[in-house]
């Protein structure tokens, strides 16, 4: 992830597009298709979403016979982001231990106390709530870091928040679900907590070592990893809809309601938190981003695994719109920068 980081920064200096610097590589011969196909990939994942969504309504047969290997799905993104860690980002939670506290404290109680208000406000039936409360309960998305350079925000906070709230999720996530959701559920803390530390912090560390050890070979690796995170929720969501289709027909709107009001309430609540603590405007959007955009394919996962599946409706909708909403704030950060940026040099011209 480091390398990514000063991989961004020089190309802010060039000022290239956010996008080409985050997804394409430099433009080399045979390199330059694959590029190519990064780049769409994860680009457009958003519409990848929404049309394996619409097929998983329409030929639901297509992709139950999948929906088993979801676990793994998740397994391939946590060894990718694994790899993209180096010792630096975890230097830099040393460096920096009160903001990431402050960060992890506001993920893991305001998006989890959301969830339950807004389960308790729209009177959700057990069966959808608690698809509500795993998306709360679950930590940070890996998308958040790149919307977090988009922004103009701290990426080192946003990628040290990430890491820790990720290597946290095991034993957190479990706790809190058991918190929220415990009087009406049953909850299996310990074989979701072994379940989660096999999805999750099994494949991150995995990453992280084949990094340490062999990092020529991780480096052209990793080249394709935000392809594969990005087809990879592609095709959990369409896995997800397909078994339970009838349930997002009927209760589809009130979901994406309640998906909508949960990640906009945990942006806005993070961005003014952080502000309270006199953190810097980069770390304020950084938290903003980081406690509003959650882990929605480890909430889908564990929906299926340990309660229906009309519970990992709210994580693959999630999905979707954390990274509709995330894109938009970034873009309005850095058009704001930039206004504030060409303002002095208007002043100068009328002068």
């Amino acid at each position: 992830m480091a390398k990514i980081i000063s991989f961004a920064k020089e190309a802010r200096k060039r000022k290239e597009k956010p996008s080409d610097s985050f997804f394409c590589f430099p433009r080399k011969g045979s390199d330059s298709m694959l590029e190519k196909l990064v780049h769409f990939c994860t680009r457009y994942m958003a519409a990848g979403v929404i049309l394996a969504g619409v097929c998983g309504i329409i030929w639901p047969s297509l992709m139950k016979p999948f929906a088993r290997y979801i676990p793994i799905f998740l397994g391939v993104i946590m060894f990718g982001m694994g790899m993209s860690l180096t010792p630096r980002d975890f230097k830099n939670v040393f460096d920096h231990p009160k903001n990431i506290a402050l960060g992890t404290l506001f993920q893991f109680i305001f998006m989890p106390a959301l969830a339950f208000a807004l389960v308790k406000l729209f009177a959700l039936p057990p069966a959808i709530a608690i698809g509500v409360i795993l998306v709360g309960c679950c930590p940070g998305g890996t998308a958040s870091n790149v919307i977090s350079y988009i922004a103009r925000a701290d990426v080192a906070l946003s990628v040290s928040m990430t890491m820790v709230n990720t290597i946290l999720a095991p034993f957190v996530t479990p706790f809190l679900i058991w918190v929220t959701a415990g009087a009406w559920v049953d909850i299996s803390f310990t074989s979701m907590m072994i379940s989660i530390i096999e999805m999750v912090l099994l494949p991150l560390l995995s990453g992280v070592l084949l990094n340490i050890f062999f990092p020529k070979a991780v480096s052209k690796v990793t080249k394709i990893t935000p392809m594969l995170s990005a087809l990879v929720i592609i095709f959990t969501v369409g896995c997800v809809v397909s078994l339970s289709g009838r349930t997002i027909l009927d209760s589809g709107l009130i979901i994406l309601c309640v998906v909508i009001l949960h990640n906009l309430g945990g942006m806005t609540l993070g961005y003014l938190a952080a502000k309270k603590a006199g953190m810097t405007k980069a770390q304020v959007r950084a938290m903003s981003i980081e406690v509003g955009m959650q882990n929605s394919g480890l909430a889908s996962t564990l929906a299926l695994m340990y309660f229906t599946a009309a519970g990992g409706i709210a994580g693959a909708i999630f999905s979707v719109w954390h990274n509709i909403s995330g894109s938009l704030f970034a873009s309005w950060c850095a058009g704001k920068d930039e206004e504030e940026e060409m303002a002095p040099a208007a002043e100068t011209r009328s002068i």
